[in-house]
């Protein structure tokens, strides 16, 4: 065998691999049927020395080269779109982490409000007494801003100045002055009344100033506790009611189920777009395949220039 029938068998088998890669890749069964024919007409040219190698050489520059460079277009342009996927799959785990972590906090701070509303009614408690027995006595639970500290940056609603003033004024001579907090004398008296029981409604913020709203809980009657001022206060009925009905719905397990259902469907779809092909493509190639079956293709080669400019233009054109 002289050096350049060698030289064009092997860079033919060379070809005929990638092919073959390609056919595997994208699952088609015209380009399998291609392929299977592309290895008919090697055979053919590898069998039959009389045969002029160079027209072997020729198929593969006119047709199959071509095909090749378009299908691997194809190819590259697939995995990027896959690659899109992928990476909002991950971007849809984050978010999905990040909200189970954010329940996790929620989780700590429902818990966090019924502690704080014991210490707020055990502090009431206490103050109550030494107003009665007139002595300065720390009543606060211990840590008992501790709550606020923490669940502020989160959880509390955003207020403005002047709502803040409205709700945090008093009249000096309505209230009680003790060493360590002011507590409306109305306030007193309504605690005493149901035996200072209450609970955390919401948390308010304005600028750096935080204040907790309370609810009795057998009437709708609130007050506030101004932390910074040890300060107890009624605060209007219809203002807090308003500034309830804001606080946010969170829907985060409705969330996090469309995230995880949207990952499914982008995942299932992963294989059909790593794969997919334009129709135009297709039918192109079954009209090659058909080319390449006919009996007297040999004949014919020449032929070929016309499909291969076909190809050619579709790689130049956004079709894929």
């Amino acid at each position: 065998m002289d050096e350049n029938r060698a030289g064009i068998l092997q860079e033919s088998n060379r070809i005929i691999s990638k092919l073959q890669l390609l056919s595997a890749y994208f699952g088609e069964d015209i380009i399998y049927r291609i392929y299977l024919r592309t290895q008919v007409i090697h055979q053919l040219f590898e069998k039959s020395e009389d045969l002029d190698i160079n027209k072997l050489e020729l198929f593969h520059l006119q047709f199959t080269a071509t095909m090749i460079e378009l299908l691997q277009k194809i190819k590259k342009g697939n995995e990027r779109n896959v690659t899109l996927l992928y990476e909002e799959i991950e971007l849809n785990n984050q978010l999905i982490a990040q909200i189970k972590d954010v329940h996790l906090t929620r989780e700590a701070f429902e818990l966090g409000k019924q502690k704080q509303s014991l210490k707020i009614n055990n502090s009431l408690r206490h103050l109550y007494q030494t107003l009665s027995d007139g002595t300065s006595d720390y009543p606060f639970s211990k840590n008992i801003n501790f709550f606020s500290a923490r669940f502020a940056a989160d959880f509390f609603l955003n207020i403005d100045a002047d709502l803040l003033a409205r709700l945090t004024q008093y009249v000096v001579s309505e209230v009680y002055s003790h060493a360590h907090a002011v507590i409306q004398r109305k306030l007193m008296g309504l605690l005493c009344k149901h035996e200072f029981k209450t609970a955390f409604y919401c948390g308010l913020k304005s600028g750096t100033v935080v204040i907790e709203i309370y609810k009795f809980l057998d009437t709708d009657r609130y007050f506030i506790y101004y932390p910074s001022r040890s300060l107890f206060l009624l605060c209007d009925e219809a203002e807090v009611q308003a500034i309830g009905e804001a606080r946010p719905e969170t829907g985060d397990q409705t969330i996090v189920e469309e995230l995880q259902n949207k990952n499914d469907h982008l995942q299932a779809s992963i294989q059909a777009i790593k794969t997919s092909m334009p129709n135009d493509i297709r039918v192109l190639l079954g009209e090659h395949y058909k080319k390449i079956s006919d009996i007297n293709f040999l004949q014919n080669l020449s032929a070929f220039d016309a499909q291969t400019n076909i190809l050619k233009t579709m790689l130049n054109t956004d079709i894929i």
